[in-house]
């Protein structure tokens, strides 16, 4: 059963919720029921993670106000960029950002034209203002859940790489966002990271190898 844009759209934590709530009190339905939030939920999706760099360092010298109004600064940098390259904005938790686009080029655009816009800010603000991030980006199938959260491996990984692994100003991306980027057009280098005893690859990000070309269209979140 296909499931439309606007089902997507309506559905939202509640129904999730009652879902889950079934699936507890019905063990013996948990296959039907996952498949019922697979049908409900569920979107392949480029997913990116931006997460702002210096937050206790910002805030323990210049208060937590300043740094929510720097925190204010990144949404009006990074949203434009995100709606610019076909994507949406899922949610905004404290200084990390989090959106989906149809595929991982699309992110890749997103993150170069935030970084863009947080170089222009910065040619115009003082230091304590200074604003830097470091992103992340998956793909895969992931629970969408209306335009509230976002649920799955991916997110996960995206998550662990846009927040604790990219350095500032930088693009990990992980392996299956890799393999769907358009062959030749961006030049990444293979890393891997040992975290609680896992090994973790990743794909860092060095370069476009030419630009987008003028007036290809950069698609909107597959429905």
């Amino acid at each position: 059963m296909q499931v439309t844009r606007d089902k997507l759209e309506q559905a939202g934590r509640p129904d999730l919720r009652r879902l889950l709530s079934e699936r507890n009190q019905y063990p013996e339905r948990a296959s039907e029921i996952d498949e019922k939030i697979r049908q409900t939920f569920e979107r392949r999706v480029a997913i990116l993670v931006l997460d702002m760099c210096g937050f206790s360092r910002l805030t323990s010298q210049y208060g937590i106000i300043h740094f929510l109004a720097m925190v204010y600064q990144m949404e009006q940098g990074a949203c434009p960029a995100v709606t610019g390259n076909g994507g949406e904005v899922i949610k905004q938790e404290a200084d990390n950002l989090f959106a989906i686009f149809a595929q991982p080029a699309q992110a890749i655009e997103a993150a170069l034209d935030i970084f863009r816009a947080f170089e222009a800010m910065n040619e115009v603000t003082s230091e304590e203002r200074n604003i830097y991030g470091s992103i992340g980006i998956g793909f895969g199938d992931t629970l969408v859940i209306g335009s509230h959260d976002l649920f799955g491996h991916e997110m996960n990984l995206a998550c662990k790489l846009g927040e604790d692994l990219a350095a500032k100003m930088e693009i990990l991306l992980t392996p299956a966002a890799h393999d769907a980027l358009p062959l030749g057009r961006y030049a990444c280098t293979p890393d891997s990271f040992l975290i609680s005893g896992l090994e973790l690859h990743c794909q860092r990000f060095q370069q476009c190898l030419y630009p987008r070309p003028r007036g290809e269209a950069v698609g909107k979140v597959d429905d």
